[in-house]
């Protein structure tokens, strides 16, 4: 695990540092201090960091201001069946562990008992529980079946009616004995038809849907300094992720930009926006886009420290929200929806970047799975280049 000062994060990580930053200020003040407690440990239970496995900022600060309360519980608060030992776990690692950079003496740590385990979770056998679960299920089909059964009976008391047993007996009768049947010839089976193998449509920048935005109202993040949160028009039709705002469908959108770009220059503006990443919650803020924005590209070994500066993508003059925009030569249909397991952002981000006449390009030599090197300028319908302020050869994302 690298150490902290060689860390880069994602505008995601950078936003859940704020949180446990902001959590960590609580804690200090005391507020809801229990339930806090709580969702921490449980958090801490799968991770080894509050990320997961970087270390961060977030990790000192939370030990900084809990240490000193842990280092007074009792055993059973730290490891009793009501304890939180998933805490302790992580404020020990974090005061050992050189990737913090604390560099603490020995009597500047609190002590902690490894062997002192007060509850242990009774381990859950697996297959007995799958036999319930099964059983459970089985039990409520049943249950849900019977309620649409016919319960018409049959009358038992009342004999056949006599022809039909004649009947029966006749056909019997009648029937050749089993040997003497003649036997059914069996009907040879056309061969199947091969499937046509699955036609795999070539990797393109397309199946990002990039469009023209209008940020109608920006304000800042009531629970993370770094975030501001956009009501932004980008000709969507009402669904689950909009939501109306001066007559207007816009979408709520949480972007990492304050003390990048003030706050003034968000509102009312026209900007580019990737309309179909997966939503997320920002701190308990569902984003459903992504302004993008424009940065210096990082050198070999240089850190990403996130002091900018930052340009936001401009689209042409004349450009309305909800115009699609698309690289030059990649023109097509986008996806409805990016599945996040197939990395298509993730694959074509490195090739968006500015042009020495600050347009805002697509690289296809960025991304070796193209096996192209042609560069299109990101354009609208009507030809216009989107572009940015200053930047040459950044990043774009």
């Amino acid at each position: 695990m690298a150490t902290i000062s060689s860390q880069t994060y994602s505008p995601t990580e950078e936003a859940e540092i704020q949180q446990w930053l902001t959590t960590a200020d609580r804690l200090k003040a005391g507020d809801e201090k229990s339930s806090i407690l709580e969702t921490l440990n449980a958090h801490l239970a799968s991770r080894t960091t509050l990320l997961g496995t970087k270390p961060s900022k977030a990790d000192v600060a939370i030990f900084e201001t809990l240490s000193p309360v842990v280092a007074k519980w009792t055993p059973d608060e730290r490891t009793g069946e009501k304890g939180l030992p998933h805490i302790v776990r992580h404020l020990d690692f974090v005061q050992n562990s050189p990737q913090f950079g604390l560099a603490l003496k020995d009597d500047q740590k609190f002590t902690v008992d490894q062997d002192d385990v007060r509850y242990v979770k009774p381990p859950v056998d697996a297959k007995a529980e799958k036999e319930r679960l099964k059983k459970e299920k089985a039990a409520a089909a049943a249950a849900a079946a019977g309620g649409n059964k016919d319960t018409t009976l049959v009358d038992r008391t009342k004999e056949p009616a006599k022809e039909k047993v004649a009947e029966s007996k006749g056909a019997a009768a009648a029937a050749p004995p089993a040997g003497d049947r003649p036997k059914k010839e069996k009907k040879e089976k056309a061969p199947k038809a091969p499937k046509a193998p699955a036609v795999v449509a070539p990797p393109t920048p397309a199946l990002i849907d990039l469009r023209v935005g209008h940020i109608l109202k920006a304000i800042n993040h009531p629970d993370a300094d770094s975030l501001y949160v956009s009501t932004i028009a980008m000709g969507d039709q009402p669904s689950d992720d909009t939501t109306e705002y001066e007559g207007q469908v816009c979408r709520t959108v949480c972007s990492g930009l304050n003390g990048l770009i003030p706050l003034a220059e968000m509102q009312g503006r026209k900007v580019v926006v990737v309309c179909n990443l997966k939503p997320v919650k920002m701190r308990g803020i569902k984003s459903s886009a992504m302004v993008l924005a424009a940065s210096p590209r990082l050198k070999e070994g240089e850190v990403d420290d996130h002091s900018g500066p930052v340009e936001l993508v401009s689209p042409p003059e004349n450009a309305k929200a909800g115009d699609r925009v698309f690289f030059d030569g990649w023109k097509g249909e986008p996806e409805g929806q990016l599945n996040p397991k197939k990395k298509i952002w993730e694959m074509f981000q490195p090739g968006f970047t500015t042009t020495d006449g600050l347009e805002v390009a697509f690289d296809a030599a960025a991304v070796e799975q193209l096996g192209k090197a042609t560069v299109g300028k990101l354009i609208t319908e009507s030809g216009g280049v989107c572009t940015v302020k200053t930047l040459k050869g950044a990043t774009v994302r």
